[in-house]
């Protein structure tokens, strides 16, 4: 009986794997492509090769961008009165680079602020057809020009001096400007304005003195402004204006990552009319998902899916979509053709040749037939394991970590690379140091031959997206290669962020239910400014946002009072607390109380969407990371930052990155099923160790260059993991030599080790009296006290240690080339600069 039945089955196996196989070798047989099989999600994008392409052709007469320079006289471009004309305008001098636009006393308008404006005629542009005004422009950090706005369209006849209208008709973005004597570009979006604009700036438009936008664009203008009452310049080098579809020039057809609104889509882009035609075998399920896209309204775009099967043809998707301000969600319903081969085509059709449409993460996918599990890398930014219930903190601030440390593996001490996000970030996502990734400054993005942790899981055909609210965990270190969906958008307030990044992973999820998926989070919720939401608002601290900010605003003018003080002699700082009659303990402690709301409101959230995915059936084939950028200090506001300018010269912070007030954080691994629960690992361990992790769990293949090990074995109880000291590592380029300078640190189980490399600023030098710093972890965690005097033995040791790890780093370094600068969008600067990165 059990023969017979062993027999019956055999035979039905083979009878399916015949049903599946003949269609492939007839295809084959016929000499066309072998039919895209969907075991896991099947990215379209991926596939154009494996496609035959019809039409998708450039335009005869591809559209320029309109370029003026200022190294050269650009007598066109004029200074223009703001507010009131008794306000008088910008002074323009031309430098030998640009042109300088310099805000003086005489412009100051009633509140406070200083603002200045130039514009340039254009001849009655249609503005719909223009998508970016490209800004190129240099600040030192002695300038108060915090920020630049376009406006658009001169009013005509304004009257007397006192009308309080100001000139321009209409404002459009606003970008916050960086201050650090580095040229930066500022991409404005030519075809969004808002009328009612007075010149101040948004939320003082004075009602019913605008319109809505009708009519030519006429004029272009910039203003520029200041964030407190001193004048300032800026020196503006040039200003591009982009038409819609000059960047899809250059190919008939790509894949390339597209901004519409406030996502980024990996999108299949074609320039209409144009057919991408796949064979696909259509699993269990099947389904079709995809977003639309258009660059501009004056052109509508019609999507059109068809499959034909058996000769016949069927449409199930055909509309038309005109809207550049966001993406089209739809999917199309595939299960009728379960199991057969079908030819599956993605079709755009427009009145104007060569208009561009763009296929949004085009992906087909099926009930979940995948052993590979779901990844879930939970990033909490700033959020510092020293105050955390789950590693001993006195106050409760994350039961619901405590809960998942029993399911999962718990390291006590992880730690950050780097001190802040953005080489912190791209270091654990890439396995490699700052330094190897040649150091990339703000703007810079990661070289493309460091392949990051989305890269490497979209290959393998994971569905892939990234929710976070702090930009330097996004675009700014182009971190969106390979996202599927991605989402780098600030939150007001940055305290509440988790709730809304949950519900975009719940929007993605219904809109790509496909599985196996990757997805990053990195929330802000316990970042600076702690602005801690109900029901935790008060909860240690009753009444302490409203005490804290009286107590900020007394440090503030006295910081103020005695700037030039302060210049002089940092140490000056300590005299704060004296002379504003404020106590410095209760001051850090009510911040404190502030930090750990926040941080049992961003526990909450994450135990939420726990139990979401226990509902939703996804939990148990999904691994759960819990980690952090870096710990307490790179997330809180100036107060904490600075806090050795208000202590005594003796007693101030090293600023080492390898104190756990710097770079100690959580890690934490859950996976039902396979990582037992209830694990505690003592053995210090490294943010850049996740990356070899999580693939060695999954059973990707590892990166042939990486600087983490996998802790599979540690997790999973096998053996073939050593402990290793815990290497940091983060640099800058001097601005004279292009050299690089910084610090190269270590934890060596009870030592702790940090030397300077380069040529040191003024105020490093000053903090680190010698080019290595000794410390005892053990007893001394914040690093605080070195002992080098104690212990020169140890000092020559690992001197001699981090001076060969540096140049085993350079060596390394060489495989990889710096890329180009990234331009950000003013939402994304602004986010950056209200979390304290920019100024």
């Amino acid at each position: 009986m059990h023969h017979a039945s062993t027999q019956f089955l055999n035979a039905h196996r083979i009878s399916r794997l015949a049903a599946v196989l003949l269609p492939i070798l007839l295809w084959v047989g016929c000499g066309g492509p072998a039919p895209l099989l969907v075991e896991t999600p099947l990215h379209l994008e991926n596939h154009v090769s494996s496609a035959t392409v019809t039409g998708s052709e450039l335009p005869a007469d591809p559209p320029q961008p309109v370029e003026w320079r200022f190294d050269q006289p650009q007598p066109d471009w004029k200074a223009a009165p703001q507010w009131r004309l008794t306000v008088g305008v910008a002074a323009l001098a031309r430098t030998g680079a640009g042109l300088r636009v310099t805000i003086t006393d005489r412009n100051r308008i009633p509140s406070g602020y200083h603002v200045g404006a130039v514009h340039v005629d254009l001849p009655d542009w249609d503005r719909g057809e223009w998508a970016d005004v490209v800004i190129r422009a240099r600040a030192d950090s002695a300038s108060s020009v915090s920020w630049v706005q376009l406006v658009f369209n001169l009013r005509e006849g304004r009257g007397a001096a006192t009308n309080p209208q100001a000139p321009f008709h209409f404002g459009g973005e606003r970008s916050p400007i960086v201050r650090d004597g580095t040229i930066q570009t500022y991409r404005l979006r030519a075809d969004w304005s808002w009328n009612n604009w007075t010149g101040m700036g948004p939320g003082t438009e004075l009602p019913g003195a605008g319109r809505p936008w009708q009519g030519p664009w006429r004029q272009l203008g910039l203003v520029f402004g200041t964030e407190d009452s001193e004048p300032g310049s800026i020196e503006l080098l040039s200003v591009s204006v982009v038409p819609k579809g000059a960047a899809y020039g250059a190919a008939p057809h790509g894949v390339r990552p597209v901004r519409i609104g406030e996502r980024t889509r990996r999108a299949l882009f074609t320039h209409a009319p144009g057919r991408f035609r796949y064979q696909v075998r259509v699993p269990d399920g099947g389904r079709l998902d995809t977003a639309l896209g258009v660059l501009g309204n004056d052109v509508p775009v019609t999507f059109r899916v068809t499959v034909q099967a058996g000769g016949q043809e069927e449409t199930l998707l055909d509309e038309p979509h005109t809207n550049p301000e966001e993406w089209a969600q739809r999917s199309v319903d595939l299960t009728r053709y379960a199991g057969e081969t079908v030819t599956l085509a993605l079709e755009t059709a427009a009145e104007r040749p060569g208009t561009v449409a763009l296929w949004g993460a085009p992906t087909v996918s099926g009930r979940r037939s995948s052993a590979k599990p779901n990844v879930i890398f939970y990033v909490i930014d700033g959020g510092g394991a020293d105050l955390m219930s789950v590693y001993g903190y006195n106050r409760r601030t994350t039961p619901n970590l405590e809960r998942l440390a029993a399911e999962g593996a718990v390291f006590e001490h992880a730690y950050s690379n780097s001190s802040w996000t953005s080489p912190s970030t791209s270091s654990f996502m890439t396995s490699l140091h700052n330094s190897v990734l040649g150091a990339p400054d703000r703007f810079e993005p990661l070289p493309a031959e460091a392949r990051t942790m989305a890269e490497r899981f979209h290959e393998a055909r994971y569905q892939t997206a990234v929710f976070t609210s702090n930009p330097w965990a996004g675009a700014a270190s182009n971190l969106e290669r390979a996202v599927d969906v991605f989402r780098d958008q600030g939150v007001e307030p940055n305290s509440r962020s988790s709730v809304e990044l949950h519900q975009d992973f719940h929007d993605w999820r219904d809109a790509f239910p496909g599985e196996p998926y990757w997805v990053h989070f990195q929330t802000t919720d316990v970042h600076a400014p702690h602005l801690p939401t109900a029901p935790f608002a008060g909860l240690f601290a009753p009444g302490g946002t409203t005490q804290l900010a009286q107590w900020r605003s007394k440090i503030s003018q006295w910081r103020e009072r005695n700037a030039v003080q302060l210049r002089a002699d940092p140490a000056f700082g300590s005299n704060v607390w004296a002379e504003t009659g404020m106590d410095r303990g209760q001051f850090y402690n009510l911040w404190r109380a502030l930090f750990d709301e926040t941080m049992a409101y961003q526990d909450h959230q994450l135990g939420r969407l726990v139990a979401q995915l226990r509902e939703t059936g996804q939990w148990e084939h999904t691994l759960l990371i819990i980690a952090a950028d870096h710990s307490i200090v790179a997330g809180s506001d100036d107060f904490l930052t600075n806090l050795a300018s208000s202590l005594p010269f003796e007693a101030r912070r090293s600023g080492a990155i390898l104190s756990s007030s710097s770079s100690r954080v959580p890690l934490l691994f859950v996976w039902p099923g396979n990582i037992a629960g209830g694990q505690r690992f003592q053995h210090p361990v490294s943010m850049i160790d996740v990356l070899p992790t999580v693939l060695d769990l999954t059973g990707l293949p590892q990166p042939q260059t990486l600087q983490g090990q996998s802790l599979a074995p540690l997790l999973l109880g096998r053996d073939g993991w050593q402990p290793r000291p815990v290497i940091f590592d983060e640099f800058e380029k001097d601005p004279r030599t292009g050299e690089l300078r910084g610090r190269i640190e270590m934890i060596d189980g009870r030592w702790g080790a940090a030397l300077r490399i380069g040529e040191q600023t003024e105020d490093t030098v000053r903090r680190w009296p010698t080019p290595l710093l000794l410390f005892d972890v053990w007893n001394d965690p914040l690093a605080l006290t070195p002992l080098n005097d104690a212990y020169p033995e140890l000092v020559t040791k690992y001197t001699a240690l981090l001076e060969k790890q540096w140049e085993a780093h350079r060596l390394l370094a060489t495989r990889f080339t710096p890329g180009n600068k990234v331009e950000l969008t003013p939402a994304q600067l602004e986010t950056l600069r209200a979390l304290g990165y920019i100024r």
